[in-house]
C-alpha cells in the first residue's frame, strides 16, 4: 500500500477495490471511485484544491495529478487511463479518455469524453478538447476523430489495469 496522508484536515477517500502500488502517494482532498489504481511513483496531490476521480481509472507510473490553489480543482471521470509520466493539473477529464505517456494537461482545460491525448502532447490552459477526438502536438491540436480501434484501446486499457492490480495483491 502506498503513502496515504491527510493534509489541511482532508484525508483521501477510496471506493471499493482500489490499488495503490508501494511507492504511490495520495494526499489531501482526494475522492477516488471503485476499482481505481495508482501505480509506482505516481502522485495524486490534493493539498491545495480537490481531486475527484471516477470508477475504473488508472494512474500509471510516475504520473502527477495536482491542482491550483483556490483556482483550479481536478476532476477525472470513469474509465480514464493516465499513462506513465503524464501530468494532469487543475482540469476536467471526462469519461473514457486515454492520456498518453508524458502528456501534459494544464489548468481549466476540458478533455471531452471518448478522446485520446497523444503521448507527449501539451494541452494548454482553457483548451476544450472535442469529445471523440485525438489531440497531438505542442501545443496540442485536433488531428482526427476517434475510430473504432481507438475506442477499443481506451476500453481495454481501463479494464486491464484492475486486472494487473490483482497480480500484485496476490503476490
Amino acid at each position: 500500500m502506498g503513502l496515504v496522508k491527510s493534509v489541511r484536515g482532508f484525508t483521501p477517500k477510496f471506493g471499493n477495490n482500489c490499488f495503490l502500488a508501494d511507492t504511490a502517494v495520495v494526499v489531501g482532498e482526494v475522492i477516488m471511485g471503485d476499482n481505481c489504481t495508482v501505480w509506482f511513483n505516481a502522485v495524486v496531490r490534493g493539498d491545495v484544491h480537490s481531486i475527484t476521480i471516477g470508477n475504473n481509472t488508472n494512474i500509471q507510473d510516475g504520473a502527477v495529478i495536482h491542482c491550483t490553489y483556490q483556482k483550479a480543482k481536478t476532476v477525472i471521470g470513469s474509465n480514464v487511463s493516465i499513462a506513465h509520466n503524464a501530468i494532469v493539473h487543475g482540469c476536467t477529464v471526462e469519461d473514457n479518455v486515454l492520456i498518453g505517456m508524458g502528456a501534459i494537461i494544464m489548468d481549466d482545460a476540458v478533455i471531452g469524453s471518448g478522446s485520446v491525448i497523444a503521448a507527449g502532447a501539451i494541452i494548454l490552459p482553457k483548451t476544450i478538447v472535442e469529445p471523440g477526438s485525438v489531440y497531438a502536438g505542442v501545443p496540442a491540436k485536433k488531428v482526427k476523430d476517434i475510430g473504432d480501434e481507438m475506442k477499443e484501446v481506451i476500453q481495454r486499457t481501463a479494464v486491464n489495469y484492475p486486472m494487473y492490480a490483482e497480480w500484485f495483491k496476490n503476490s
